[in-house]
């Protein structure tokens, strides 16, 4: 207990400011996320309706997201601009847009033709069947990718405190400096916290946004598997 006692102390010292740091990781975490899921949620919708051709840019965007470092991409950006608020976003902002992208991507592509040559038949508008069949229908694929740029954003804008945009990563990275196992985990736990709990909370709209018809769908065909097994 007096671990976690010296965490809260070290948390709540008003040297530290942890949450005045939590507050501005919040704010980094939700302005990164806002922005690559318009983006990468824009970008999906626009390559699945190009068509196959789109495959190959969304594939190694996907694929570049996973394979050039946030850091590395904070300190290039840094380079080019100045420390701060604004090249940390940017970086986040990077690195959240492939999730968001190759799942709108995959999710509008699956929906099934039927569906939409039926809503065609009834007169809907290309605008109208996006809205009203394919959107619904990727709902859950698209969340799934939100879900995973959120941990990813949250996590990694711990590293933003080192090029000066504050945030959680400040009481990590002070914890590691002076060798203070209470200071770090006052950075580390709240981190870990945020991230699980943006995750379970995009996990629950996700289902609220879902149409029943497709929950039910879906849970129908876990039963299905399940009696098959």
């Amino acid at each position: 207990m007096s671990l976690l006692a010296d965490v809260w102390d070290a948390f709540n010292d008003p040297n530290l400011n942890g949450p005045g740091e939590l507050a501005t990781h919040l704010r980094l975490s939700l302005a990164a996320l806002g922005i690559a899921g318009v983006v990468g949620a824009a970008l999906g919708v626009l390559c699945a309706k190009v068509g196959r051709a789109a495959s190959f840019f969304v594939v190694t965007i996907s694929n570049l997201g996973r394979t050039i470092p946030t850091f590395a991409a904070m300190a290039l950006i840094v380079a080019l601009t100045t420390i701060g608020f604004r090249p940390a976003l940017i970086a986040l902002v990077a690195l959240g847009i492939p999730p968001i992208l190759l799942n709108t991507f995959t999710g509008i592509r699956e929906v099934d033709p039927g569906a939409v040559q039926a809503a065609r038949g009834m007169g809907m508008t290309p605008a109208q069947v996006l809205g009203r069949v394919e959107m619904p229908i990727a709902l859950p694929l698209i969340f799934a990718g939100l879900r995973i740029s959120a941990v990813q954003i949250v996590a990694t804008a711990a590293l933003a405190g080192a090029i000066g945009s504050g945030g959680l990563g400040v009481l990590i990275l002070a914890g590691l400096a002076n060798d203070q196992t209470d200071v770090l985990l006052a950075g580390a736990i709240p981190t870990t916290l945020l991230a699980l709990g943006l995750g379970g909370l995009l996990g629950a709209t996700q289902r609220l946004l879902t149409p029943k018809g497709l929950r039910l769908d879906r849970r129908s065909s876990k039963l299905l598997k399940g009696a098959t097994a």
